[in-house]
């Protein structure tokens, strides 16, 4: 779908459809709104007037023009009161817009940019915010399925800008919109493929093909060479499955300053191994590598906006599968780092794979270091399905992640890192235990990944809570969602030439 922006009079625009806008409580439309209505011999104003149109936040009007204007039919959305308008619903609205004209068969649209009038909002990041809120809103995963029949797609959306003077301006938050959005795309890509699709070798190989397309470096170790590493926690993980293991690594490289490494979690199903999970809902579990398909989606940003600072992905990636081979409660594993593990519970596989990844990260000189991981139940339990927690060792990476996030309209909420938590995952047998209990779950698991990032700069991201949508809710749909993509891409940038 092209996103693209030009100069001109919304009324005048040749298109399926205009969208214009309408805060709560006006009664008089101006700007493009104003310029549609009069168009149109007052016919929004008259629908305000009789209380068709109140302008509320989500509200989409869509009725016909009867050839006063080039476009055969209009959307005004409501905006709500201007006080709430944030560029945030700027996304969420442009989404909610996009598939309400797609189920009216609309391929083409062109619309003003919503909060850049009398909201005072910056146009470009409002213009940002419509290319990502329409290609996120659209977005739908039908690979494995059969067409629909007489259904239609978006294929172009313009925004209209009356002053040529803005229009290199909008152009670039679009520019960056449309790479930040076909990245979460992209993850939400990975994660949306049922598991023996995607297996590791699968993952491996369209990482490996992004890789190529964009310019990004790429290596992918084999069972092996993840022998030779000593990456015992990693390969007891992978034990119980008949899917070879694989390690993948990507490089941007910008100059010879510091490396940002970001590590994700790649477990392609996760039965829970012996420890196995109940039935009911396992077949989410393909989704179980969505912080790894994050961080490789965000690679993909970052080569294509090219930031000044160099970046190394690793996304250790397997099954967790209950074989005949596979780890056992009470087994004892060496980890990379030299650390020994003893697993109490199998299912809680995903740090053990993060412990070699963080160490791996170490070992090639990354600093500072974000992991990204469907980690813990419990993050749900603390956050619903609204925000993904974050623990870290450095409270300056801390904050620059929580303004990235807030950059990219994705919730984070900071979990506490108190001593004490770490008494939970002591072993009396090893060096430390794999899970701390039910109490403080996704804390005493970021204890354990703070073990192997040592006094290397990290952060944790916790993903489980919002990896998955359960429906439509404005840029998320129903599905994999693709979060923490654009916060990731988000980060690199604000730490660009530091």
């Amino acid at each position: 779908m092209l996103v693209r922006v030009e100069s001109g009079d919304i009324a005048r625009t040749t298109t399926d459809c205009v969208v214009v806008n309408l805060f709560e409580g006006v009664t008089r439309p101006g700007g493009g709104t104003g310029a549609v209505d009069r168009a149109l011999d007052g016919a929004i104003s008259r629908l305000i007037e009789q209380g068709d149109i109140r302008g509320k936040y989500g509200e989409l009007t869509l009725f016909p023009t009867f050839g006063k204007i080039p476009a055969p039919r209009v959307l005004v959305a409501g905006l709500g009161k201007p006080a709430e308008f944030s560029v945030d619903r700027v996304r969420d609205l442009s989404a909610d817009i996009a598939r309400r004209l797609r189920a009216a068969r609309v391929q083409r649209f062109a619309t003003i940019t919503h909060g850049a009038g009398i909201a005072g909002l910056d146009p470009r990041a409002c213009a940002q915010a419509i290319a990502e809120g329409t290609i996120l809103g659209l977005y739908r995963f039908g690979k494995h399925k059969r067409p629909e029949e007489d259904t239609t797609e978006v294929e172009e959306v313009v925004l209209v800008e009356h002053d040529p003077a803005k229009v290199s301006s909008l152009e670039e938050g679009v520019e960056l919109g449309v790479v930040l959005a076909e990245a979460q795309n992209f993850a939400r890509d990975l994660a949306n493929e049922p598991a023996n699709v995607l297996t590791p070798t699968e993952l491996a190989h369209r990482a490996q093909s992004l890789a190529a397309a964009v310019g990004l470096e790429w290596e992918i170790l084999d069972r092996p060479q993840i022998e030779a590493l000593g990456m015992g926690a990693f390969l007891g993980v992978a034990a119980g499955s008949h899917q070879p293991p694989k390690l993948i690594v990507l490089r941007y490289r910008h100059g010879d300053g510091p490396t940002l490494g970001l590590v994700g979690k790649g477990i392609t199903f996760d039965t829970g191994g012996i420890s196995i999970k109940p039935a009911a809902g396992m077949e989410e579990m393909k989704g179980d590598m969505a912080g790894g398909g994050a961080v490789i989606a965000a690679m993909g940003a970052i080569a294509r906006l090219k930031p000044k600072i160099n970046v190394t992905a690793i996304v250790p990636a397997t099954e967790n599968m209950p074989g005949g081979g596979a780890t056992k409660p009470g087994d004892v594993l060496r980890a990379m780092s030299g650390k020994t593990i003893e697993v109490i519970n199998t299912d809680a596989e995903g740090r053990l794979i993060l412990a070699d990844g963080i160490t791996y990260a170490r070992r090639l000189g990354c600093s500072p270091i974000v992991d990204v991981a469907t980690l813990t139940g419990a993050i749900s339990v603390t956050l619903g399905n609204v925000a993904f927690g974050l623990m870290g060792s450095d409270a300056g990476l801390v904050e620059r992640i929580k303004a990235a996030a807030k950059a990219a309209g994705e919730k984070v909420w900071e979990l506490p890192m108190f001593e004490e938590y770490r008494e939970q995952i002591k072993s009396d047998v090893a060096d430390i235990k794999n899970t701390g209990g039910r109490n403080a779950g996704s804390i005493t698991a970021a204890f354990f990944l703070k073990e192997f990032a040592e006094d290397t700069p990290w952060a944790h991201l916790d993903i489980a809570g919002v990896d998955v949508m359960d429906k439509d809710r404005g840029a998320l749909v129903k599905g994999a969602s693709g979060i923490p993509v654009r916060t990731l891409a988000h980060l690199a940038l604000s730490m660009s030439a530091l």
